[in-house]
């Protein structure tokens, strides 16, 4: 006849698929009871895909099954539901890259190991899928609700681009918008705990469904140095300050050219415009991103510079690493 612990230490040659530790050490479990030769065990799944648990469940039941004594096994599942934490990128007019920002800060941050997503929320003009090398990927439902695409850069992400046909168009008015946001947002995103939204320029439908409906943590503001650009970032960061979603930073694309055959430095877009911006609003500069054509050949070719060891990763490594500062203050440095 078996007893309790005999029962435990079974229950503990399972290994959690996340940290490789026994189900009761990881704290998946506790031990379990056992009455009238069924032995009963609670299994708490959070963060398992529904193919995992539906593994752990049969070893749970195969492993408990083969104790003497357990006649039957009832295995109960709980799943506490993750508060994710959304991180807006946005800028106050198009054009100014903040879509290969996005993608590029995503990528890297998960080089620098946090759990991350990508939405692109851009319903009107969606790029990431191209962005991602994901074009022509549809992703699947369980129940009502979708499943992200996955990346091989280790980044799952959705897009309308991954729902409708390359080129063609959506109109939409904003309810509807707003409908298909909820559902990237909603989607099955398992272990991911940060999602990056990359946004549509400027004020509109999608920032305030954004807002309103799914609050983010905070919001990333992208700018060319110019001073047109800087205007219409500051309309966009008034929309979040109005609306209590802390800035946390801003960053400034473009800046910068370097003459590929004399390595002269021009500044078509000027020079320090979103620093000074930065430094006049009482607002971090998270840092500078050059106006290269490396970047713009791998953003369009679907292999973000940030997935790389070319020194064109490193301004976005810098970014991201200081966004995993902001998320974790005074945690240990993911990087």
């Amino acid at each position: 006849m078996s007893n309790p612990d005999q029962l435990a230490a079974a229950l503990d040659t399972v290994i959690d698929p996340i940290s490789g530790k026994g189900l009761i050490a990881a704290g998946r479990a506790a031990p379990p009871r056992l009455a009238n030769g069924g032995a009963s065990v609670v299994l708490d799944v959070t963060g398992l895909s529904s193919a995992a648990r539906e593994a752990l469940e049969a070893r749970v039941r195969e492993t408990l099954g083969a104790v003497p004594g357990v006649a039957d096994v009832r295995v109960a599942m709980t799943a506490e539901k993750k508060a994710r934490r959304l991180i807006a990128i946005g800028s106050g007019k198009g054009g100014v890259g903040k879509s290969t920002v996005s993608a590029n800060v995503a990528v890297a941050m998960k080089r620098l190991g946090a759990r991350v997503g990508l939405i692109d929320a851009d319903i009107y003009g969606p790029s990431q899928a191209r962005l991602m090398a994901s074009e022509g990927r549809k992703p699947e439902a369980e129940g009502q609700k979708m499943i992200p695409v996955d990346t091989r850069f280790g980044v799952p992400m959705l897009s309308m681009g991954h729902l409708v046909q390359p080129g063609q168009a959506i109109a939409w008015r904003g309810p509807m918008a707003g409908n298909a946001l909820g559902q990237l947002v909603d989607a099955h995103w398992g272990e991911v705990d940060t999602l990056i939204v990359d946004l549509p320029p400027g004020t509109g439908d999608i920032q305030l469904s954004l807002i309103q409906k799914h609050k983010p943590k905070g919001a990333i503001i992208v700018s060319t140095p110019q001073d047109l650009a800087l205007i219409d970032a500051t309309r966009a960061i008034d929309l979040f300050n109005q609306s209590g979603v802390p800035i946390i930073g801003l960053v400034e694309n473009m800046a910068g050219y370097e003459c590929p055959h004399c390595h002269a430095i021009s500044d078509p877009f000027g020079a320090g415009g979103a620093q000074a911006a930065a430094e006049t609003l009482g607002l971090p500069f998270l840092g500078r991103i050059p106006l290269e054509i490396a970047i713009r050949k791998a953003s369009d070719a679907g292999d973000p510079p940030a997935a790389g060891g070319a020194a064109h990763a490193q301004p976005f490594l810098d970014i991201a690493g200081r966004l995993l500062e902001w998320l974790n203050p005074g945690g240990p440095k993911m990087f």
